[in-house]
């Protein structure tokens, strides 16, 4: 081969391997440092994947998004993240790329376009759709290119991800880079698939299966595979066959592997066939590549250094990034008492719940052309299952208003990607149950991001979710309360409106807001109660409670339905002579201790009550705070009355026996008042 019959431009090729020399020698000072004990941090080693790339690097800009893995150190130098951020960020220091709070298994470096690395297999791909839509939706020529390993088709999100992808035509490149090992097995011991990029079709787009060692052919097909993409023609699976030449985890080469297989993958690693091929065609001289090589070296051991001077990130940023303002996170003793705001005077309409969520979401979408809905059955027709979106597709149009597969991974990862890259989707969970199907994309990603990028990227996204309970029928998985498995998660807003004036309002708040909110609604309500709603804009403010009713003698502590039915018990015991007070919490992460404390210093006696099960639930959490505040000012301990220890029952007569209810909470107040 001469140049003249090269495939490719002399001056690409060199390109190419410039970036390997540099992806090599990342990887050569990172082994070498922890193999001698100069510093320790978690590391996937990259070498023999370093075509791929270095390939892709001259095919996108910074324009262009990526989503990768925590073995993705050699996709991240590719696409530019700087050398000292990146070392330092593995290295845990105040000047990495993420403060060092994410570590190299988390980079986010919007400047580059490498938008977001996943430490959980397959995760990311849900999540690159969403970069995907936005690009979509901005009539934007930008690419999106989600790298995972061969073990992460094994995986459901990657599936649902695809799916979604090829049902929207979303611009995105599935680039599973076939390294023939899901960290420690071998791919025919876990999947008897012969082909990756075959189950595109059966998707709607196309698969390819590429050589991604060897970087002319690569390079020609991935032109050809990018060309269409970024002009709109759907998806494309990319499998790229390489060969991992180290470990899963740590140093030295892949210990699993035979010996003659090892050996002859070290003889087609890309970089000394990409070096060959170079000097063979004349298109560099061995003086010229050992420059590049050289520079490389010298370019890395230069960062490396710097980094190591870099200050360990400190004790005193463990609150910082949680969110976007630290006021909101919850610590032991610091209750602010946050302003709450005024009334709106607009023009008002009575509205049941569901008809004050529609129309927050409309009024949302009409202020904000990034404003968008995704979920299950939320188009016209029916426009949700509860109606909440009913009329708005029409409105607003089909990219407004998004039907989803039935894939809540798909769902929430596409909101998520969506929202990093400043857009603010509304996703539908149908019901609070299902947050299981998706909590990873919830609790590991959405929640996470901020933190884990040091605020270099945020998600602004609100998640929706329709509570049952109270409403008999639907059983043991569409009526469950979850708040507490998102309240154990740090990096999210929690709301739980009790009507329908504050479900608009707080929806709305959510909506505009710059972190992840989840708004739940009960199905108790949604149709229920009806109330004067205004027409306008109106926000109630995150962390601020409400008094629903004041009282003298003992304080309920509520939210969502359940502060209906502790009215109703206030009601009745008010006719025994017992004054209650009513808070409604509205919201739960922030939760406003401070008028939740000040009530409790009047009436020196607290019940907490919720639908959710007792044993682990909010109610614990308040009364632990409550007693811990007020020790010695109180006429009783605090107490909690929750949900019985079982799973929800179909049985109406269990369920609400199961169930606080306006009988029971009255019944454990008298147990409270009548205590000696």
């Amino acid at each position: 081969m001469t140049q003249s019959n090269l495939g490719v431009e002399p001056e690409v090729l060199m390109a190419i391997y410039r970036q390997m020399a540099r992806i090599a020698a990342v990887d050569k000072a990172v082994q070498a440092g922890l193999s001698a004990g100069k510093f320790t941090f978690s590391y996937w080693p990259m070498g023999g994947q370093e075509c791929i790339p270095a390939t892709i690097s001259q095919l996108t800009t910074t324009r262009d998004y990526m989503v990768t893995t925590y073995r993705g150190v050699h996709d991240q130098v590719a696409k530019g993240v700087a050398l000292e951020g990146l070392f330092a960020e593995m290295l845990g220091r105040q000047d990495g790329v993420n403060k060092g709070k994410g570590g190299s298994p988390h980079i986010s470096d919007p400047s580059s376009g490498s938008m977001l690395t996943t430490g959980i297999v397959g995760a990311g791909a849900p999540i690159a759709n969403g970069l995907a839509i936005a690009a979509q939706e901005r009539k934007e020529d930008r690419v999106t290119i989600v790298n995972f390993g061969d073990g992460a088709t094994s995986i459901g999100a990657v599936h649902e991800a695809m799916n979604l992808a090829g049902a929207w035509k979303l611009p995105i490149i599935f680039l599973c880079q076939n390294n023939q090992y899901g960290e420690y097995t071998r791919i025919p011991d876990y999947t008897a698939s012969t082909s990756f990029a075959a189950r595109a079709e059966p998707l709607g787009f196309r698969g390819v299966r590429l050589d991604g060692n060897d970087p002319i052919a690569f390079y020609n097909a991935m032109k050809e595979v990018i060309g269409s993409v970024r002009a709109g023609n759907g998806p494309v699976f990319v499998e790229a066959l390489t060969y991992r030449l180290g470990p899963h985890a740590g140093v030295g080469d892949n210990n699993i592997a035979p010996a003659e297989e090892l050996a002859a993958a070290k003889a087609n690693a890309p970089r000394g066939k990409t070096r060959a091929l170079l000097l063979e065609t004349g298109v560099a001289t061995e003086d010229q590549l050992a420059a590049i090589d050289d520079a490389a070296r010298t370019e890395v051991d230069a960062a490396l250094a710097k980094a190591m001077t870099s200050v360990v990130t400190p004790a005193s940023e463990t609150l910082t990034d949680v969110f976007a303002d630290i006021d909101c996170v919850p610590r032991r003793g610091y209750y602010p008492l946050r302003p709450d705001a005024e009334e709106p005077t607009a023009e008002t309409q009575v509205m049941m719940m569901f008809e004050a969520v529609r129309d927050a979401q409309d009024l949302a979408m009409a202020q904000d052309p990034e404003v968008f809905l995704l979920g299950e059955d939320v188009a016209d027709p029916p426009g949700g299952v509860f109606a909440t979106s009913k009329g708005l597709q029409k409105k607003h149009g089909a990219t407004r208003v998004r039907p989803t597969p039935i894939a809540e991974q798909s769902i929430i990862g596409a909101a998520i990607g969506s929202s990093l890259v400043g857009m603010r989707p509304i996703a539908e969970i149908m019901f609070a149950d299902f947050m299981g199907v998706c909590l990873d994309q919830i609790a590991n990603h959405a929640a996470k991001q901020r933190y884990m990028s040091g605020s270099a990227t945020h998600a602004p996204l609100t998640i929706r979710m329709l509570v049952g309970g109270g409403t008999g029928g639907f059983g043991a998985q569409h009526s469950q309360s979850l708040e507490a498995w998102l309240l154990h998660t740090p990096g999210l807003k929690v709301a739980f409106p009790s009507n329908a004036y504050d479900a608009k309002g707080l929806l709305l708040s959510c909506i505009f807001d710059e972190d992840p909110c989840v708004h739940l609604e009960s199905i108790q309500v949604l149709r229920g109660l009806k109330q004067p709603v205004p027409l306008g804009d109106y926000r109630i403010p995150f962390g601020v409670a409400k008094v629903r009713r004041e009282g003298s003698d003992i304080t309920l502590i509520s939210y969502g339905w359940q502060v209906n039915q502790c009215l109703t018990a206030a009601e009745e015991l008010a006719k025994e002579g017992i004054s209650a007070e009513v808070i409604d919490l509205r919201t739960l992460v922030p939760l406003d201790y401070a008028r939740v404390l000040d009530s409790v210093k009047k009436t020196g006696r607290a019940l907490v009550v919720h639908a959710a099960t007792e044993f682990c639930g909010l109610g614990a959490e308040i009364c632990s705070t409550v007693n811990e505040e007020l020790w010695g000012k109180l006429k009783s301990p605090a107490v909690r009355l929750g949900a019985d220890y079982a799973p929800i029952a179909y049985s109406k007569d269990i369920e609400t026996a199961q169930i606080p209810h306006a009988g029971s909470i009255a019944a454990r107040v008298r147990g409270i008042i009548n205590q000696r």
